[in-house]
């Protein structure tokens, strides 16, 4: 079944039975209600603390054919997931779904455990490396297709109970002998836990494992009320794993220059102005963004007002430089964006839900501008950060569709060519977000305006920007490198490996095995 952006849906797989496919950004209209804990009497003297994490298993009664959750806010420095699923392989428990909010490469140790059965099932918004090769490459090897959400699409689905999880296991750098829990403080502090929040407030049951158990929590991140047990461990990650020194701006200079040029058509497109607000990608491009910004504010003698993140030390540099008021922050990226979080009022922390959640006023829906990365983008404007020139699962969702349905402006920065393969395609191998949600592309060749956006259009008729079609633009990586081949892959319904799901729970597109 063709959805609306003409990707043809299985919706013969059992996985997709009474689902629905993707019918535009904001087509959803389903109403519903929110999902809650089991109500369990708590009486005085009760002790949460157990000695270990079989003891934890035990308690929460974990057995064959649940759903456990895990955060990513330790990233590749994780240790938690490790310690957990091999205390529940040792017990022999078996078709275990993993609800993850993204996947880093430090677990790929999963291959062998989806090989004998422990884990049979995946709910990320990211894969990377060796595990995304894997299960690109091995389909079946699942008993369904891994289940790829946004961010927000990831928050929705567990509020709502669509992703239901049975015990969350949460790892977190403090808490207390209730379980009040923060990412702030200890050895292996990592800023924000907004996707944490959102998981142990809705799972039946929540753990946290912790290598810093202190008498008092403030302020608090993941309250006792959502709290049922506490595991100490020596270690929950690796500091070096978990967060970065201050990430900085890159030196690439075709980087810079998309960079410079992204913020000069902000700038023309009378966007930058005292109180706009904005969120900028992790890294290259989108990060650079926010340096000629700052000059841009300066110059004009205004001030912004919050910049959304994903938090990093240039985001940090605005705010402490008074370039914006306020940081909204779901997951932090470095130390420096962690030491803020700590000690800056106005660097607020946000759970995944207020972040991002299509069915609540999330902050995504404030955005002036949203500037992004794509792995490739095409002809109508879809944008793939999924897998690789392989077909190969590589990336992840993130918050991608999330904050570009919600921007006013979303810009998508990428280089005109990477690794001689040019970067707009005919039409892109994965669709994230669709071409309705993109705004303007920015290459350092030019820039190239949605159709849709005619008012973008008529305002830069006369401006001194390269501006061009986006065919135009592809024609340019053309004569440079040749047009590339694509990319074969099955068409057999059972060899689909992933579901992309839109952010309002819809299928937008899948993943098929490539045939390498």
């Amino acid at each position: 079944m063709l959805n609306k952006i003409g990707r043809d849906i299985p919706m013969e797989l059992e996985c997709l039975q009474g689902r629905r496919i993707y019918e535009g950004q904001f087509a959803m209209t389903e109403t519903g209600t929110r999902a809650g804990k089991p109500v369990k009497l708590h009486t005085p003297g009760e002790n949460k603390l157990l000695g270990s994490i079989d003891e934890a298993i035990e308690k929460v009664g974990l057995k064959d054919g649940m759903s456990i959750s895990f955060h990513h806010h330790l990233r590749n420095g994780d240790y938690v997931m490790k310690l957990v699923m091999d205390r529940v392989q040792a017990k022999g428990i078996k078709d275990i779904t993993i609800l993850n909010s993204s996947l880093a490469p430090c677990h790929e140790f999963l291959i062998d455990m989806i090989k004998d059965g422990t884990v049979t099932a995946i709910e990320t918004s990211g894969l990377r490396d060796a595990l995304g090769k894997f299960l690109s490459l091995n389909p079946g090897v699942l008993k369904r297709p891994v289940v790829i959400r946004s961010h927000g699409g990831r928050a929705r689905a567990v509020c709502t109970g669509e992703a239901h999880i049975d015990v969350a296991f949460m790892g977190v750098p403090a808490c207390d002998h209730r379980g009040n829990a923060t990412g702030r403080k200890g050895k292996s502090a990592c800023g924000a836990l907004g996707y944490a929040m959102v998981d142990s407030h809705y799972a039946d049951k929540t753990v946290l494992l912790t290598d810093n158990l202190i008498d008092y929590v403030y302020p608090i991140s993941i309250p006792q009320t959502d709290v049922d047990y506490i595991v100490e461990v020596e270690a929950i990650g690796d500091p070096e794993g978990i967060a970065s020194g201050a990430v900085g701006i890159t030196k690439n200079p075709v980087q810079i220059k998309i960079a410079e040029m992204a913020a000069e058509f902000l700038d023309q497109a009378g966007i930058i102005q005292e109180g706009f607000s904005f969120q900028l990608g992790a890294g290259g491009a989108p990060l650079a963004v926010a340096k000629f910004i700052g000059e841009k504010l300066e110059k004009k003698g205004v001030v912004g007002g919050f910049g959304v993140g994903g938090a990093t030390g240039v985001l940090v540099s605005m705010l402490e430089k008074g370039h914006i008021k306020a940081i909204y922050d779901t997951q932090t990226f470095d130390t420096t964006a962690a030491a803020s979080l700590d000690t800056n009022p106005n660097h607020i922390e946000m759970s995944a839900s207020m972040y991002a959640d299509p069915t609540i006023d999330c902050m995504t829906n404030y955005l002036d501008v949203v500037f992004l990365g794509a792995t490739e983008i095409d002809t109508d404007f879809n944008v793939n950060c999924m897998t690789d020139s392989n077909g190969i699962l590589m990336g992840a969702s993130g918050g991608h569709s999330d904050t570009a349905a919600g921007a006013k402006v979303t810009v998508i920065t990428c280089p005109l060519i990477r690794g001689r393969l040019p970067m707009i395609r005919e039409r892109v191998e994965t669709v994230i977000t669709p071409g309705e949600s993109i705004d303007v592309l920015v290459t350092e060749r030019g820039i190239a305006i949605n159709p849709n956006r005619q008012d973008l259009i008529e305002r830069f008729k006369d401006s001194n920007l390269p501006i061009y079609t986006i065919e135009e633009l592809q024609q340019m990586a053309y004569d440079m490198v040749g047009k590339p081949e694509g990319i074969e892959v099955s068409q057999d319904p059972k060899d689909v490996v992933a579901i992309i799901e839109y952010r309002d729970g819809s299928i937008i597109d899948v993943v098929r095995k490539p045939l390498l």
